[in-house]
């Protein structure tokens, strides 16, 4: 096992490379044959074929923030904290990770924690997402040949592990705790980004909004999938900082959901606005479906805010440009979390660091 800062190092250098390809290059840049680069840039072009989902700007745009994350400065901080655990020798343990392919990559930060941790990766991979990953972890060992032996990528069933982490659905999450009760993990379930708007956007506002509601076409835990909206709210400028992003209705998939659920409103009388690519419509629910972005409205901000509090095992992130308001983040990052930034809020790192004392 490579010490932390062979790690910290490899990482580093696994960050510039995935800032490189996350670049959307010109057509006339020559690449050499046979460069990594050029095999990397050929996989994300072949990614759209295996699922569709994964268009090329949206597999590099998932590069280029992921390879922003992998700075020696931002690997120090986030690993500060753990440094004196870090340092402690125990048993490397098998951790089994069961990978989303909701959006390219959705696994990788569990990746990076498996391996930061001193343990043995074992990736479940998603059908959905099984092409990427084994690629950068390739990569990972050209850069540290001390990995070769910590990583394993399977695609059939999960075997000779010692702890587990899991991300799926809700009914899947299900199966997950069944499955694996008697190993220590972490099950995640289905959670998603939600917005609270004041009236008071700007349009700058509103194409920031704009991207955490449509990268990766609303896919990730991460997007906006509703917004919490003043009571008479008119959508209107909003729409309009949208137009941007009308080239999601040129994707069959995401322009297929669109004219499905406008159907089902149609007939059931379901009040929606329409914009050509997207239906906005009143619901409760917090979790949408690609092409629908729920809303809904309220009166009192502290009431609001109590209502999210009490609602957060469904949410994963709170975008707003309010500052009066606790614990949001800036309208355009929710699909750019730091390394410390976990998922569910469970501290990943501090749980796979306590499995190396745990007895065998």
């Amino acid at each position: 096992m490579p010490t932390l800062e062979k790690a910290i190092s490899a990482f580093e250098r696994l960050g510039e490379y995935l800032s490189e390809n996350g670049l959307n290059f010109p057509d006339d840049l020559k690449l050499k044959e046979g460069s990594g680069k050029n095999d990397f840039n050929r996989l994300i072009e072949e990614s759209q074929i295996h699922n569709p989902w994964y268009i090329p700007e949206f597999v590099r745009e998932a590069c280029r923030r992921l390879g922003k994350s992998l700075t020696n400065s931002k690997l120090n901080h986030w690993l500060n904290p753990y440094r004196n655990k870090l340092s402690v020798s125990g048993k490397v343990r098998n951790v089994g990770v069961v990978m989303a392919g909701n959006i390219p990559l959705a696994g990788f930060h569990d990746f990076l924690c498996v391996l930061m941790s001193g343990n043995r990766f074992i990736g479940k991979l998603s059908a959905d997402d099984n092409m990427l990953l084994p690629f950068i972890a390739r990569k990972l060992v050209e850069f540290e040949p001390g990995y070769v032996s910590y990583i394993e990528m399977i695609e059939g069933k999960l075997e000779n592990f010692n702890a587990v982490i899991a991300t799926g659905s809700n009914n899947s999450s299900r199966y997950f705790e069944y499955y694996f009760e008697k190993y220590p993990h972490i099950i995640r379930k289905n959670r998603n980004g939600v917005a609270i708007l004041t009236g008071h956007e700007s349009i700058e506002d509103f194409k920031n909004l704009g991207k955490d509601i449509f990268l990766y076409f609303g896919l990730g835990c991460r997007n906006v999938s509703k917004v919490f909206v003043p009571a008479g709210y008119s959508f209107d400028s909003l729409f309009q900082a949208m137009e941007s992003y009308r080239f999601t209705a040129n994707h069959h998939k995401f322009y297929n959901n669109y004219e499905y659920y406008k159907s089902i409103f149609l007939i059931n009388g379901v009040h929606h606005l329409d914009n050509g690519f997207v239906l906005v419509t009143k619901d409760n629910s917090y979790s949408s479906p690609p092409a629908v972005l729920y809303y809904e409205e309220y009166d009192n901000p502290i009431d609001l805010i109590q209502k999210l509090k009490s609602d957060s095992q469904y949410i994963q992130c709170i975008v707003s440009g309010s500052k009066d308001i606790p614990f949001v983040i800036p309208f355009g990052t929710a699909q750019n979390p730091e390394l410390w930034d976990y998922a569910d809020g469970i501290d990943t790192m501090e749980f796979l660091i306590s499995l190396k004392s745990l007895k065998p």
